[in-house]
Formats: C-alpha cells, sequence, structure tokens
C-alpha cells in the first residue's frame, strides 16, 4: 500500500514494528529509565534501558525514518549531538568537505572539538562541484553539506553532489532542517547519511530540542546506534513524544508557511530599505532552477539585507508579532541577528567572505496571518526611517 507522505506524517507506515498493545490513539510516553525482566537473558519487549531503547522514542524514529526513506533513524538530544555522533565516524588524520556558509554551531565544534581529535574540515563553496572535486585528497572521507545553507540560502546540486562523492568513495552528508523531508528528500538524491535539527520544523512547536540522524544503509544506522548508546546523548522520552506530535502536522505547517514566506519575501523586495532578499522561491535566487529540480518546495526562511546597521538593529527592537530570537522552524515567526546570535563564533574574516553582516537578518516565517507579518515588519521599518530623519 503506497501511503502519502502526510499520512505517514500522522500513521507511520503500516509495516512499523512498533503499535501501542492498548491501539491509543497517540502513542504512550513511556516515562521510564529501565525494563524489567522475565529471566535473565531474556527480556520479552525487547527494551532493557531507556539510554539504550525506548519505545516512544524508538516509535519517532520509525517516523522519521518513513518520511526520509531511511534504512533506519537515531534520535538525539539535541541536533549538535546529532551531528556530533556523525562526526564520530571520522577518525585523526580524516579530511572532511564541508559546505562554507553552515550553521556556526557546527563551525565552532570543528573548531574546538574536531580539530584536537585531528580531523581535519575544509570549507568550500558546495554549489561549485569544480571546488569540491579539487578539494577532494586521498585522505578526504566525506562531504557534509547544507541546502539551503543556513543563513546565506545557497542552494547545491544534491545529485551531482552525490554523484562525485561517489565517485570518491565518500559519504555525503546532507543537513536537511531547513526544507524538512516535506519538500526535499536527500537519500533519494543520492546521500548516504540526513541531518535535523528537530527543534526546527519537525517539532514545530518552539518548544522542546532533539536532533536526527537518518541513513539509507543500516550498517550505518548500526554505528550510530552504537554511538549513541556509548555517549549517551539520546532523546528523552516526553520530548520524543512532543516531536512525534508536531509531525502529525508538518504537511499542513509547511505548506502554510510557505504560503506565507512567499508573499514576505516578495514585499521585502519592493521596500527601500532593504537592499537584498535572499529566499530560494525567488525567480532571481541563484539556485532557484536548481532547487525545482530537487525539491518540492522552498519553505519559509529568509534572509535578506537592510541599507544599514541602524535599521537592523531598530527592526529587531520594534518588532511586536514577529519575535526576535534565535532559532526558526516553529509556528512563531522569528527574527535572528546571525552575525550575534547563529554565527558569533565564526571567525570574523570568513563571516565577511560569507556575506554575515552587520546588515543581514535572518526570518522564519510562522503561521500568522500574512497580513499581520507584513503590517509588523512595515511598522518597524517605518519606524526606524522616522528615527533615521
Amino acid at each position: 500500500m503506497d501511503i502519502k507522505l502526510e499520512t505517514r506524517c500522522i500513521h507511520g507506515n503500516p509495516s512499523d514494528s512498533l503499535q501501542d498493545e492498548n491501539r491509543a490513539i497517540s502513542f504512550p510516553i513511556y516515562q521510564t529509565a529501565s525494563f524489567s525482566h522475565i529471566k535473565p537473558g531474556h527480556n520479552e519487549s525487547g527494551f532493557d534501558y531507556t539510554r539504550e531503547s525506548n519505545p516512544t522514542r524508538s516509535r519517532l524514529e520509525e517516523v522519521v525514518s518513513s518520511l526520509e526513506g531511511a534504512a533506519g533513524t537515531v534520535a538525539f538530544a539535541s541536533g549538535m549531538a546529532a551531528i556530533s555522533a556523525c562526526f564520530e565516524l571520522f577518525a585523526g588524520g580524516d579530511h572532511i568537505i564541508c559546505s562554507e556558509d553552515l550553521y556556526g554551531g557546527v563551525i565552532r565544534l570543528n573548531r574546538v572539538i574536531h580539530l584536537k581529535n585531528g580531523v581535519d574540515t575544509e570549507y568550500v563553496d558546495t554549489t561549485d562541484l569544480q571546488a569540491v572535486r579539487a578539494a577532494i585528497r586521498p585522505n578526504t572521507k566525506a562531504v557534509y553539506i547544507e541546502t539551503p545553507s543556513n543563513p546565506m540560502m545557497n542552494i547545491t546540486d544534491l545529485r551531482g553532489c552525490a554523484e562525485l562523492a561517489h565517485e570518491y568513495g565518500l559519504l555525503l552528508i546532507v543537513d536537511n532542517t531547513f526544507l524538512s523531508p516535506y519538500f526535499q528528500n536527500p537519500l533519494l538524491l543520492g546521500a548516504d547519511i540526513v541531518v535535523h535539527s528537530g527543534s526546527k520544523f519537525l517539532a514545530g512547536h518552539n518548544d522542546t530540542i532533539s536532533g536526527f540522524l537518518c541513513a539509507k544503509d543500516i550498517e550505518l544506522v548500526n554505528k550510530f546506534r552504537l554511538i549513541a548508546k556509548t555517549t549517551g546523548g539520546m532523546l528523552a522520552p516526553f520530548d520524543s513524544w512532543l516531536v512525534m506530535r508536531g509531525i502529525k502536522t508538518l504537511a499542513v505547517r509547511m505548506e502554510r508557511q510557505q504560503e506565507n514566506a512567499k508573499k514576505v519575501a516578495e514585499w521585502l523586495l519592493k521596500q527601500k530599505q532593504i537592499t537584498n532578499v535572499l529566499y530560494p522561491g525567488l525567480k532571481e535566487h541563484k539556485g532557484y532552477e536548481i532547487g525545482v529540480r530537487q525539491t518540492s518546495g522552498f519553505g519559509s526562511m529568509i534572509s535578506f539585507y537592510t541599507d544599514s546597521k541602524e535599521t537592523a538593529l531598530q527592526m529587531l527592537q520594534k518588532v511586536k508579532i514577529v519575535i526576535f530570537a534565535e532559532s526558526l522552524g516553529g509556528t512563531e515567526s522569528l527574527l535572528t541577528y546571525p552575525a550575534l546570535q547563529t554565527h558569533p563564533d565564526v571567525p570574523q574574516e570568513m563571516r565577511e567572505h560569507l556575506g554575515i553582516t552587520e546588515t543581514l537578518l535572518r526570518l522564519s516565517v510562522g503561521l500568522e496571518n500574512v497580513e499581520d507579518i507584513i503590517a509588523d515588519l512595515e511598522q518597524a521599518l517605518d519606524w526606524s526611517r522616522d528615527e533615521r530623519v
């Protein structure tokens, strides 16, 4: 039976192994650290200790695997915990090619943890496949990309990158947070591993932290489970339930938020104090054609430049419905200042090269009435303009 994605968000797959024995419509929260044994060496339920496995988390992992088309998924306590576990596949002396435009926390992880462990990460414009090819060394093990990237909204050709990576026997790791499996499925386009900050669109309500590693190969999944069991960064039962509840509305949220984002992006283009709008759904975006080929939608993340630092700071302070806060992907619209919030640990020279300046703002468009979102942004811009007169 071919179950569509919208249905899988709510029910998972009919073949999923975990169904509640009491037929609860909302899968139960197994809020327990341990599970009892019938006799030594035998546990009828298959669960022993929640750090290793838990029915609520396992059910969530099955749902996410169904959405991404993965052989399996491992859920972590945060997106950074998931990424850290992913990099445990590599050892000292290994070389990893990364998109030069990445979430600042990943760049911090590379500088603080991976560098001392001897893993060499190199930043490349992965939208340029020739640049990726030129960066490959004999000790290169993987290519790690975000697409769309954070915060510059760069689009990498997933099929082309997968073909190139596999030509050299490399793993392709894709952070799919910005589009979620509703709009993009990297594994079906050739990626080996998909990373999610589940705190964002998957959970969708700005109320919990989580992360996921999805893999197309069961051997990789088993490696991630062993790493998670050993290092202990697993997602708790209650948080697993919150994310599972959020996923039930993923499809309708993504559609509505994208609809809102397109209108907001088109409005921003017309404002004199906005000098550039970075939204993959605009035909003017340099990655638009690639996006059309590899995604079913463009999402609801927008970055834009104001005409001055003053305008940017005043917008952040003046918005009333849109919230000045870090994070993204929830029901509320959030306005973020990348230079100080998401990328402060990125060296200034690198920020300037990427275009992460004091005039750049990132907007996660939420579910509010789009007219209210636009009106709020407009009053913030009008206020900033009046203050400069």
